[in-house]
């Protein structure tokens, strides 16, 4: 399915865009520039529907462009069947699309009418109502310049011969490669990398937070997932409704043009398609790209910084991308070092095209240094995307002084901060955001988990009862909603708060989590058991491999008197988390009921020595040995 008039639109957009002449005759033509702000690690542009803002992903990995199926209602979109059947595949399996006509969509200040998307997935939580996919990046050469926070359509003119690296000044090492012939069955950029020596097809995907491998790809370069290097980095999930488990191992070489990064690491997982790595946010971050279809080349240069950042990352499930899907996603995840700086001068346009024909085209105007406010925050964003949070507050406080009645500016400045440990300084920037804005709902979430880490639960419930008022009740910030209300022992209004999350969420790979938290509140409360060991049970199906779960279906087993299969359950939760509390304290309380008082009075000893005020909880659930 073709998104109509998208690409026809631009494309005479084209003819009036900003162009200047070059090396030997070659024009370069400006015909849009998107406005990029990262969330977290993924690219977000704003596009409007019908009038009203709308957040999308910027995707290059995903077939078409789509919108969430969860979001259409507040669209007052009509969905309807396609003529055919179209499976969206993706991380954890596939989802079943639909469309949508949209009467009035603007993207980069070009008015489209009727345009049509795919309908499929649910967003996974984002704050995004779908994603930008190859139907808009196809549609002439493309140059992702996220570390300034801004994606170009380009328009060459009479470039065959001509290095499309613009922006290199003279000498500045840069690489360019070869790209396959994009088509609409296989719309993706993709290239030939070597890993470890050994050859790889990677795919460009923006829509992936973090570069992943196959497990396939990582065997041809001499690593398997049973080696004593390779360690669990928890699961990674897409459009499907399966979380997969992944990996990261070290890599002695990844190399890709004339650039190679030593000693790095990668995430390993089950990829869909036939890529052997997606190559995600993460490289273009570090790199400025130009994919130039005309020339059937993709040209880039080194920003700095890890190319591949594993490095401080929390620990739990990370969006992971593949061709033919969308995969928007959750938080980044790994613990290990981003790999040493790229190798070697990099400039391989000398092999790619005769010498009388080089030469570097330079568009009318480019974007490398911010001159207002909203270009100071889009780069203190991708800094922030970088874990780069000094400079990221330093151009955050910049469009804070440019703009002092932007609220979201205050509000970016005070998650970098809080990021870059500075819990007080962040404080006041939420309470500045939301003098400016009051219903801002992330200011709002932000100052409560802060409120909480200040050990405020009174404060923090004040925030999430604005929240709890404010937003629909179908919004996906009711997941992270019920977690916080969990977090400040309002365990009936978490319960709330995840039975309106998971109405009609049937394909949300996010449903385990929610299914925990309301099994924990339920299992803490020692109300309808019944049902908390229903929850636990699907969390347990979801997330096999989560001790969470496994801790917290124990707890409802001991309260229900089941006290074989609580210890099974607590030990399986140990065997993945040996240093488990509450599974410790739950399994010794099985142990004393059962008239084991030596291991039980051991168990209770260790988990204590774990978390000290642990017995005082325990005893205020009526959970005493």
């Amino acid at each position: 399915m073709k998104i109509r008039g998208i690409a026809a639109t631009l494309l005479l957009g084209a003819l009036t865009a900003s162009a200047s002449p070059t090396f030997a005759g070659c024009t370069l033509g400006k015909l849009a520039e998107l406005p990029v702000t990262m969330s977290g690690a993924l690219p977000m542009v704003t596009a409007q529907i019908n009038g009203v803002d709308a957040r999308f992903i910027a995707d290059s990995g995903s077939f078409n462009s789509i919108i969430w199926n969860t979001v259409t209602d507040d669209f007052h979109l009509r969905v309807d069947p396609l003529p055919y059947e179209l499976i969206v595949r993706g991380i954890g399996g596939s989802t079943l699309a639909s469309y949508t006509t949209v009467k009035r969509f603007s993207l980069a200040g070009i008015p489209l009418h009727d345009v049509q998307f795919v309908v499929a997935g649910s967003g996974l939580g984002r704050d995004s109502v779908g994603v930008l996919g190859q139907n808009i990046f196809r549609v002439a050469d493309i140059e992702y310049d996220l570390a300034n926070g801004v994606i170009r359509l380009m328009r060459p003119k009479d470039c065959n011969k001509t290095v499309l690296a613009y922006w290199v000044a003279d000498k500045q090492p840069y690489s360019v490669i070869p790209i396959d012939w994009a088509t609409s069955r296989d719309p993706f950029t993709a290239a030939v990398a070597y890993l470890n020596g050994a050859k790889i097809r990677v795919v460009f995907d923006t829509g992936a937070s973090r570069s992943s491998l196959s497990v396939r790809a990582a065997e041809r370069a001499g690593v398997k997932i049973g080696d004593s290097e390779v360690r669990s980095a928890g699961e990674v999930f897409g459009i499907g409704r399966r979380r997969v488990q992944s990996w990261i191992a070290p890599f002695a070489s990844f190399k890709i043009g004339d650039e190679e990064v030593r000693n790095t690491r990668l995430r390993i997982s089950d990829l869909a398609g036939d890529a052997d790595m997606m190559i995600g946010s993460d490289f273009f971050l570090s790199h400025r790209v130009y994919v130039a279809s005309s020339q059937r080349k993709l040209y880039f240069t080194y920003n700095g910084g890890p190319v591949f950042n594993l490095e401080a990352v929390p620990l739990g499930p990370v969006q992971a991308g593949e061709p033919g899907a969308t995969h928007p996603g959750a938080t980044p995840v790994a613990t290990a070092a981003g790999g040493t700086p790229p190798a070697g001068s990099g400039n391989g346009a000398a092999a790619a095209a005769p010498a009388e024909a080089a030469g570097t085209a330079t568009p009318a105007e480019t974007l490398d240094q911010p001159t207002d406010a909203a270009g100071f925050a889009r780069r203190g964003a991708a800094f922030a995307a970088r874990r780069d949070f000094e400079h990221a507050i330093a151009d955050l406080t910049r469009a804070c002084e440019l703009a002092p009645n932007q609220p979201d500016y205050f509000y970016q400045r005070g998650v970098a901060r809080e990021n870059n440990r500075q819990p007080f300084q962040a404080m006041e920037d939420f309470n500045q955001a939301l003098k400016l804005k009051p219903d801002d709902v992330p200011a709002l979430l932000a100052r409560s988990a802060l409120h909480l880490a200040a050990r405020d639960p009174t404060a923090a419930g004040a925030d999430l009862d604005a929240i709890d008022r404010i937003v629909p009740k179908d919004a996906d910030v009711r997941l992270p909603l019920g977690n916080l209300y969990g977090r400040a022992g309002r365990l009936e209004s978490a319960i709330y708060q995840f039975d309106l999350w998971l109405h009609d969420r049937g394909d949300n790979p996010h449903r385990s989590e929610a299914y925990f938290g309301r099994c924990r509140a339920r299992a803490l409360l020692g109300r309808d058991l019944s049902k908390a060991l229903s929850d636990c049970n699907h969390a347990v199906r979801l997330e096999p491999t989560a001790a969470r779960a496994l801790d917290t279906r124990g707890l409802v087993r001991l309260r229900m008197g089941d006290f074989d299969k609580s210890i099974a359950d607590y030990n399986a939760a140990l065997s993945l988390q040996p240093k488990l509390a509450w599974s410790l304290y739950g399994r010794g309380l099985d142990e004393l009921r059962k008239g084991m008082s030596a291991k039980g009075q051991a168990d209770i000893a260790a988990a204590t020595a774990l978390a000290p005020l642990l017995p005082e909880e325990a005893k205020r659930r009526g959970l005493e040995p």
